[in-house]
């Protein structure tokens, strides 16, 4: 009888609840704590916060102001409430402050859940942005949704959380040379990317199937350079306009992510020498590349023009960028061309480039060339460069960051040398542009197999840096999308995603906090919000 009138009375209270604010529902992928990247420390507590129509933030300065109405404006859209931002604190609000003696990175933040409010304090607005991102994780995953959802309660369970990134790069990279992307899909990268605290787009602009980025003193590179007769007859084409380029980095920079452009150097080169084969060693007319692989027309090291051309592109490039590094490639440069051509060969005689025992003269000609870009880009534009790990072949530039993709051995190498290094190994499950299930269902990819788990087990600093002390030079990870088999902006999505998720977690939590299991399952309520951000 007793437990009767329990249920009774139960069942009336649940009348009663769903008589003043609507039925709501518990989905199984929002229960339990679901943050994607697990966070430094996260100590659940009793009960939990209630997001409603009377909540409302508190922002003291003029940053953290821009940050509370970002989220109040997503909150908004999925509840439909009208959550408001002031300076003033409010009861069940939530308060974002500015704290510069938090024992935390620039990036790190403090997190407060309780019954009755929600802090975020960070020592930058960029830490309050990622203390919010958790906070939106521990609602449920339809806060992402960008319209009103019902029947759905808007609780957060009750934390206490201490966070930062184990790396200062993390990172992805978007090829929209071989299959274009369009704006809005960069933008929707960019939105999934903010969401789970990854902050560098490694964006490779130029490359032999296409060039992809207006040039005002050059416009052959994209009248010419932009376009390619495949196969079938029918054209390829597709450019960025430097407005567009000055729309998406603003709208990467408000969710606190830096882009680095690339502009391949000297090799990768043959859409920018079709609209102006004078770059060559040979000067022929020719065509971008319809095939994928490597390309042995690369500029010519040994005239003077190649290297106004650059300068030139350079000069329009960096002001559009304002991140510290532009990446010049330097990967997969041929240098049969070079062995040919006279003023190569007069080139790396007057220069004293002398083969030996682990470089050969047309080795050191490219490192010639790197560091002279890199002199230019430094003095010039006050930027750094990144270069993938062949820039290592014939002496490394002064102040250059390598990126290593032919496995490890050259960011171990770099970091040995006292340079910074970005680990992006293809044998480490960082080229996501591979499969990541069953080959013969899957949609046709350049081969390779990099499954989740795969992904999410690599570690980027290697244990021989470990020894050394010198794995502080591990700058950071990336992973790579490389789009030669992605056809459309779906098949991009469906490779990247969630392998993408697995890097965040790489980037940001220690070794010690990551737990396979328990990734696949808060995935469940991540995919959801893929879902919401309609991925």
């Amino acid at each position: 009888m007793k437990t009767l009138l329990s249920l009774c009375v139960g069942a009336t209270l649940c009348i009663l609840a769903s008589c003043s604010e609507g039925p709501t529902k518990q989905m199984p992928y929002n229960q339990g704590i679901n943050v994607i990247p697990t966070p430094v420390s996260l100590v659940q507590n009793e009960g939990s916060f209630k997001l409603s129509k009377n909540t409302a933030f508190s922002a003291s300065t003029p940053e953290a102001k821009t940050v509370a109405e970002y989220f109040a404006a997503q909150m908004n859209l999925a509840t439909g409430y009208q959550i408001t931002v002031s300076d003033k604190a409010a009861s069940n609000g939530i308060t974002l402050a500015i704290d510069e003696a938090l024992d935390v990175n620039n990036e790190g933040y403090t997190l407060d859940v309780t019954p009755k409010s929600v802090t975020v304090k960070a020592k930058t607005p960029q830490g309050l942005f990622y203390g919010m991102q958790t906070f939106m994780q521990l609602l449920p995953a339809e806060i992402e949704s960008p319209a009103a959802v019902s029947g759905i309660a808007w609780t957060a369970p009750c934390v206490t959380v201490k966070d930062e990134p184990r790396f200062e790069y993390r990172g992805i990279m978007l090829d929209p040379c071989r299959h274009f992307i369009p704006v809005e899909n960069v933008k929707k990268h960019l939105d999934v990317l903010a969401l789970f605290k990854i902050n560098r787009m490694h964006w490779h602009l130029t490359d032999d199937q296409g060039w992809r980025i207006e040039i005002k003193k050059y416009p052959k590179l994209t009248e010419v350079g932009s376009k390619r007769i495949d196969g079938e007859g029918t054209e390829y084409s597709g450019f960025y306009t430097q407005d567009q380029i000055k729309e998406i980095v603003k709208y990467a920079a408000d969710r606190f992510i830096t882009i680095v452009p690339e502009i391949e150097l000297p090799g990768h080169e043959l859409a920018a020498i079709s609209a102006y084969p004078e770059l060559s060693c040979k000067g022929e007319p020719t065509t971008p590349r319809i095939i994928w692989g490597v390309e042995d027309i690369v500029l010519c090291a040994g005239k003077e023009e190649p290297f106004e051309f650059l300068q030139d592109v350079f000069d329009e490039v960096a002001p559009l960028f304002p991140g510290e590094y532009i990446h010049i490639g330097g990967d997969e440069c041929p240098k049969s061309s070079w062995k040919e051509c006279p003023l190569c060969q007069k080139r790396i005689r007057e220069e004293g480039l002398k083969a030996d025992k682990n470089h050969s003269a047309e080795e050191k000609l490219q490192s010639y060339f790197v560091q002279r870009m890199e002199k230019y880009l430094s003095e010039k534009h006050g930027k750094k460069i990144i270069g993938w790990d062949e820039i290592l072949e014939g002496g490394l530039a002064p102040s250059a960051t390598v990126m290593s993709w032919r496995g490890e051995e050259g960011g171990i190498a770099a970091a040995n040398m006292g340079h910074e290094a970005i680990m992006t190994p293809g044998s480490g499950g960082m080229y996501i542009d591979q499969f990541q299930g069953d080959p013969k269902i899957e949609p046709v990819s350049i081969g390779g197999y990099d499954p989740l788990s795969r992904v999410y087990a690599y570690n980027p600093t290697p244990d021989t840096l470990v020894a050394t002390g010198k794995a502080n030079l591990i700058k950071g990870v990336q992973t790579n999308l490389w789009s030669e088999y992605m056809y459309n902006t779906d098949l991009l999505e469906y490779r990247a995603y969630p392998r993408v998720l697995a890097l965040a977690e790489i980037g940001w939590t220690p070794l010690t906090r990551k737990d396979y299991k328990d990734f696949e399952r808060r995935l469940d309520n991540a995919l959801v919000r893929l879902d919401e951000l309609n991925i």
